[in-house]
Formats: structure tokens, sequence, C-alpha cells
């Protein structure tokens, strides 16, 4: 126990410790400083050009606009392998960064170098608004629209309708288990797999793994809950929030496509993602999951080249592989 009476948490892996260590600390959000971290997290990862996404030739890339939500239209950028014919699975990809940071264009290069050329695949990337503008079910509510889009129009993008899967990290990865599960409840188009990686899941804040990690996990319970008060407004906190919110809190979870999760045993995460698959499970569903010991919140990111990051990609390669018939 530490002397505040909090369990003990986890070690990290020591390739993981090691880059954590070279790299320092990012200070927890705040919601004083949100304006601020946004503006600094906009700067370092600026968006890629067409041109840079195309890699030489590689890649075709477009940019997309669908339908107005709330009079604002959606955001997408497609991209595929080039010279590649006949419709393509999609990849349906929300970005992470708490709901309050990032955009859907500087994942693509990873996207696409990992998946979209060995697996043949395209990938659409959304570019959802971010909270504290957008609050509550907005940035679902454009996830949705897109994908709807999309779907109508596969026969003009070169994509196979049937074979879509629904992927996202942190932020991510959470909207992707919200919009599995609107897209069921709408009748709306049906994907063959989730791809969640530690996905941002509950709202609430209160598993043992959040207090266990707190103040070591690099995305730990004090940043985690600036995000959901700044996504969710005078709602944060409150006992009948939407599950299409907050995927935790849902109570039925039967009839949705295969789900593969992932997440690390030294994550503020760890305990709403294995509690999630094992409620898919309970309800007779399908789903992987994938504890990686030792891995912090975003360890991939930070350490591509560490052993455990590269297990925990050709882990989802295979999932990918499974459900796409590769």
């Amino acid at each position: 126990m530490r002397p505040d009476g909090t369990a003990q948490a986890p070690p990290f892996d020591p390739e993981l410790t090691a880059v954590l260590a070279a790299v320092g600390r990012r200070e927890p959000l705040t919601l004083a400083g949100l304006a601020a971290r946004q503006e600094r997290d906009a700067a370092a990862r600026p968006r890629p050009a067409i041109g840079e996404l195309r890699d030489g030739g590689r890649f075709e890339v477009a940019e997309l606009r669908a339908p107005a939500v709330n009079g604002r239209e959606v955001g997408l950028v497609a991209a595929r392998p080039a010279g590649v014919t006949g419709p393509l699975p999609l990849l349906y990809y929300l970005h992470g960064g708490g709901m309050v940071m990032g955009n859907a264009w500087s994942v693509l290069p990873r996207l696409l170098r990992d998946w979209a050329l060995p697996l043949r695949l395209a990938v659409v990337s959304v570019e959802y608004p971010l909270a504290p503008k957008a609050q509550y079910l907005e940035p679902l509510e454009h996830c949705y629209a897109g994908l709807v889009w999309a779907a109508g129009h596969a026969a003009e993008l070169g994509l196979d309708a049937d074979r879509v899967v629904l992927g996202g990290k942190s932020a991510g990865g959470g909207l992707a288990a919200a919009l599995a599960l609107l897209t069921r409840d709408r009748g709306g188009p049906a994907p063959i797999g989730q791809l969640l990686l530690s996905p941002m899941l509950d709202d609430r804040g209160a598993t043992f793994s959040s207090h266990q990690m707190a103040g070591h996990d690099p995305w730990d319970r004090a940043s985690n809950a600036v995000a959901w008060q700044a996504l969710l407004g005078d709602r944060y906190g409150t006992a009948d929030l939407s599950p299409y919110a907050a995927p935790a809190r849902a109570t039925e979870l039967a009839a949705l496509p295969p789900a593969y999760l992932e997440v690390g045993s030294a994550e503020t995460f760890r305990d709403e993602v294995v509690a999630y698959a094992d409620a898919i499970w309970r309800a007779g569903g399908d789903a992987e999951l994938h504890v990686w010991p030792g891995a912090f919140h975003g360890f991939d990111t930070l350490a591509p080249r560490a052993a455990l990051s590269r297990d925990a990609r050709e882990a989802r390669t295979r999932w990918l592989r499974r459900v796409l018939g590769r």
C-alpha cells in the first residue's frame, strides 16, 4: 500500500519505463488550462498534407464531406492503397485525444503503414468536433453521420459496405464502442467488428484501477475527469447518463459485432475495459481481450519499437485478418 492508503501500482515494463523517463511526464489536464493545452497539442500534431499522406503515390487520399450535423459538416479523410482494384473492406477509424485533442489526419500514416497496405483495406478517419465546444452526443452523431454516408456511397468510394470494422484508440475507442451501440439500435450500417484500443468507456472514475493508477499512469483519473467534464458539461456525474456517451453504462450488449479490446495492466482504463469485455461475454457476444503486462496508456505511441508494442500491433493485425478474411 502507498502511504495514502491506496494500492501500490503494478510496475511498468522496463522498456516502457526507460522511454517514459526520457520523454518526461505531461502535466495533467485542468479545465482552466484546457484551451492552452489544446493549442499546444494542435501545434505539436499538425495535420499532414495530402501529398505527404500519399507517400509518393503509394496511397490514394481524399478529403470528403458528409451532410452536416447541427449545422456543422462532417469531415472525413479517406485513404487506400493505390492501384488496388475492387471494393475494399473499410476500417472506419476514430482518433484519440480524450475527446478534447487530436485530429483525423495525424493518425493516418500509422494506419496506412500497419494495416491499409498489408491487409488491402481502405481507411476513413473522422474529424469529429472536440469538447468543450462540442458536448454530449454531438461528436458521436458526427461519427454516425459519417458512417451512414460512407456506407451509402460505398460503390463510388470503392468500398465493401458489408465489411466495415469500427476502430479507435482511447477516446476514439470509446466512440467506436458507442457507435456500435448506436448503429445497432438505429438499424444503421452493420459493422463486422469493433477494434477498441484502450477505450475510454466510463465517466464515473470509480474503478479500482482508476484509483490505483492515480499519479502513475500518464493519463490518470485527474486528466480523465477533466476530459469527461469537458464532454458532458452539466450531465457529468448524473445517474441517468446515456450509454451512447459512456458505453460502460450500457446494460444491453447483445447483438454487437465481434470486439477486440486491449488495455495495459498499469493503466487507468484497465478495469473498465476488462469489465466491458466481460459484459459482452455475459451477453453471449464475441470479444477478444488483451491486457498487456506493464503497459501504461498510449504505450505503443510513446514507445513504438518496444517489444510489447510490437506484440500489441501483431495481435491487432491477426484479429483484423481473421475478421476480414484476409
